[in-house]
């Protein structure tokens, strides 16, 4: 055997050693999933695989996207590589042979792997339907929860699948929505309202072919900003002009300073005083653009970067998108926003029955006061430590209870594991152990049942003989 083949066989024999995955032992429940997993991108696999290897088997995910299009790598992520490094190991859940690199080298050698500098995104998609593949992770496509709610101690999702609306009853439901959370595209409030034919946001499809020749507007500064820009240029646009608020583009990507098995195991278990402290410190300073994302922008002669310039209006006027900014005014075609994202439960109409019951951390007493209410901080889920969302009025929604968010929302409650290439692995892990745990202690009268059930015997008749009875001891001398 060679390339994958190989591979693959080295994978299954290191799980035959490491006895996974566990062998089935929730208890079934006639009709009732044990957890549905919202969302199969890179999380969302991470999650399921380590349920499965976990012995919790009656578990799926469902994806609004077509087979091998889940998550943003070919669809709106318009670099050419990924940022992070390419010795990460990303969703490997400590298998050796489950690693970005092992895929690599058993296809193009040690010698290929030594001279690739940055992973392209492409690259890294096939490697996630590889992932998927080779573990055999059962996910449904094509398939949108439209309606969520709580139905006794179970949820039921209702999800809208190419057959037609479909209700499911599970007994946890795993929100793995990636970067936008539980909201959407973060929109200045300057865009609202203005035709959707002159802008878009990033996350958004765009027809690049149809900007050739046109003039384009890029609002932001961070990497979504510049490979947009870039995009945008290299499909022929006739100019692109970067809005950029600050004085100067951000350089230094602070979390990376503590970037530590520390760090990830840690962040999510500080007070909460120090998780406001250094995710505000961190927001504050901003994370950097890529430096080669940058320069791919700046090698264009058309592309401007406008730096200590802030969109204040924009109308459109004469056919045109008219722009007020901090530095004048000025027209252009076309506009798209690279303006991050919010946990806004309005964009998530599926959570509707259960959104206004969220605790979020603006809610507790203690959220300092010069914090914004309603700023990113602010907005955050709550969460408890087992990415579970926990009730504005206790008592209230007890269904919270039983829906994990394991998406960029968790970030400030549970540090940067359930979003990015790094720390997935040992969010998936403390998601998935959580599970098992409260799924043992939900049964432990099942579980009981069958410790006091259990007849297998290991000694046989015959493997020992009672001894006879020792004579009484003698007395005396």
């Amino acid at each position: 055997m060679t390339g994958l083949a190989t591979l693959e066989a080295r994978l299954a024999e290191d799980l035959a050693c490491l006895a996974l995955p566990a062998a089935p032992w929730v208890p079934a429940r006639e009709g009732v999933t044990d957890v549905l997993v919202v969302g199969a991108g890179m999380c969302g696999l991470a999650a399921l695989a380590e349920l499965r290897l976990l012995g919790i088997d009656r578990s799926l995910a469902v994806d609004a996207a077509p087979a091998g299009l889940e998550g943003p790598w070919d669809t709106f992520a318009r670099m050419r590589t990924l940022r992070s490094p390419k010795s990460l190991t990303g969703p490997a859940l400590g298998l050796p042979a489950l690693t970005f690199r092992a895929w690599f080298t058993a296809q193009w050698g040690a010698p290929a792997w030594a001279a690739l500098d940055k992973i392209p995104k492409g690259q890294w998609m096939d490697y996630l339907r590889w992932y998927r593949r080779v573990l055999a992770l059962p996910v449904r496509n094509d398939t949108r929860l439209s309606d969520l709610r709580g139905e006794g101690d179970l949820l039921r999702a209702t999800l809208q699948t190419p057959q037609g609306p479909e209700v499911l009853l599970a007994r946890r439901v795993v929100l793995a929505t990636g970067r936008s959370g539980l909201g959407g595209g973060a929109v200045p409030a300057v865009l609202q309202g203005v035709d959707r034919r002159f802008w878009a946001h990033s996350a958004e499809e765009i027809d690049f072919a149809a900007l050739r020749g046109r003039d384009v507007v890029v609002l932001g500064a961070g990497a979504s900003a510049m490979d947009n820009a870039a995009t945008a240029l290299e499909a022929g646009a006739a100019r692109v002009d970067l809005l950029i608020r600050r004085a100067t583009i951000p350089a230094v990507n602070k979390l990376t300073g503590i970037g530590s098995p520390g760090t990830e195991l840690g962040l999510g278990h500080v007070s909460d005083a120090w998780k406001l402290r250094i995710h505000h410190y961190a927001a504050t300073q901003q994370v950097p653009p890529p430096a080669h994302s940058v320069r791919r922008v700046a090698a264009h002669a058309n592309a401007a970067f406008h730096l200590d310039c802030a969109l204040t209006g924009a109308a459109v006027q004469d056919g045109r998108l008219r722009l007020d900014t901090s530095r004048g005014s000025f027209a252009t075609d076309f506009m798209i926003a690279a303006t991050g994202f919010r946990n806004d439960f309005a964009d998530r109409p599926e959570l509707a029955d259960l959104a206004p019951h969220v605790l979020c951390w603006a809610d507790r007493a203690d959220f300092p006061a010069d914090l914004p209410k309603d700023g990113p901080l602010g907005q955050a889920p709550y969460l408890a430590p087992d990415f579970t969302f926990r009730e504005r009025v206790p008592g209230a929604c007890p269904a919270l209870a039983r829906l994990h968010c394991f998406n960029d929302a968790a970030m400030l409650s549970h540090g940067k594991v359930s979003g990015d290439i790094p720390a997935v692995s040992v969010g998936a892990k403390r998601l998935g152990r959580a599970i098992a745990a409260a799924f043992f202690a939900e049964d432990v009268e099942t579980q009981f049942a069958r410790l006091q059930a259990y007849d297998t015997p290991e000694l046989r008749e015959g493997d020992y003989h009672p001894a006879p009875h020792l004579p009484q001891a003698r007395r005396g001398g």
